[in-house]
């Protein structure tokens, strides 16, 4: 991390504390391999996410709150030591995102954390620069970027931004368990080439969704996608879910394709909303695991101050 290149600096500003936010996702819209052999997803995401709050202590040890956020401090640590005067401080780290579900809780902490420390560092936090940043931590989502975008998880890149979707609501399923994202994706699965031209089919297909703010065609991507998961990481509420969506008029299905979450999309703004959206929770509280509801985030990137 210190070969950082001198243009993602920036000159220092007199602060010692500063904070920084960052959304996490519902899963992903998309996700796949590419003819090229390229490992992407596409994110949705939500209101929910991660808090990072840093005190710089120039003369101090550096200290993470919990203390099991070791990504953070890992990350905390390279970017002081690439703002080249040392010392340390204190992050404090706070979350409503569940842990190993496929909300991206992990990323979501990092680049807060990334925000939060460059801030008060004076150092670039740009969503490319905090791209830079996590690279060298984990595969990591999206969440660095405002609205959807496909996103190069493993290689950490962002591969093209597609816009923003009307306002969504999730109706969750959280089928039980944990997963860590890092092993899951280190498992090998081959894609067979066919596979791979889908999946780029499905690129363009979404790109055009959510471009149009057409969720039935977003759903229409976002169902191919989790049914084309279940060859990898099944989720045994698929077929029932895609049944009640067709009951209750919602868009489509969304899955955490590395996590354990399966959902209904609905049109926040559609006329009887309100009565889809309690005709879809009551549905699925007869599924097996836990129910839950999200909303998609808003438009614009949090804030760091």
């Amino acid at each position: 991390m210190t070969g950082l290149p001198a243009a993602a600096r920036r000159v220092a500003v007199d602060i010692a504390e500063g904070t920084g936010a960052a959304c996490g996702t519902f899963g992903e819209l998309l996700q796949g391999v590419l003819p090229d052999g390229t490992a992407f997803l596409a994110t949705l995401p939500i209101s929910l996410g991660s808090r990072a709050r840093f005190r710089f202590d120039p003369l101090g040890p550096l200290h993470v709150y919990p203390a099991h956020k070791t990504k953070s401090l890992t990350l905390a640590r390279a970017m002081l030591d690439t703002h080249g005067d040392g010392g340390g401080g204190t992050l404090l780290l706070d979350s409503d995102l569940l842990v190993g579900k496929g909300l991206a809780s992990s990323s979501a902490d990092l680049v807060a954390t990334a925000r939060g420390v460059g801030t008060v560092l004076g150092l670039d936090t740009s969503p490319a620069a905090v791209e830079d940043w996590l690279r060298p931590v984990e595969p990591t989502d999206g969440v660095m970027h405002p609205g959807v975008v496909v996103f190069e998880h493993r290689a950490v890149r962002l591969r093209a931004r597609l816009g923003v979707l009307p306002p969504v609501t999730v109706v969750a399923v959280d089928e039980g368990g944990h997963l860590d994202t890092v092993a899951h994706n280190r498992r090998p699965h081959p894609v067979p080439p066919g596979l791979r031209h889908e999946y780029a089919r499905l690129v363009d297909d979404l790109a055009r969704a959510v471009r149009g703010a057409d969720l039935s065609a977003v759903g229409a991507v976002s169902t191919r996608s989790a049914v084309l998961n279940q060859r990898r990481l099944p989720k045994r509420n698929l077929d029932a879910m895609t049944a009640i969506a067709d009951r209750v008029g919602a868009p489509g299905v969304v899955c955490t394709h590395s996590g354990t979450m399966l959902g209904l999309l609905l049109d926040t703004t559609a006329d009887g909303h309100r009565e889809r959206l309690a005709a879809a929770r009551a549905a699925c509280s007869e599924l097996p695991g836990t129910l839950s509801v999200y909303r998609s985030a808003a438009a614009e990137a949090p804030e760091t101050r």
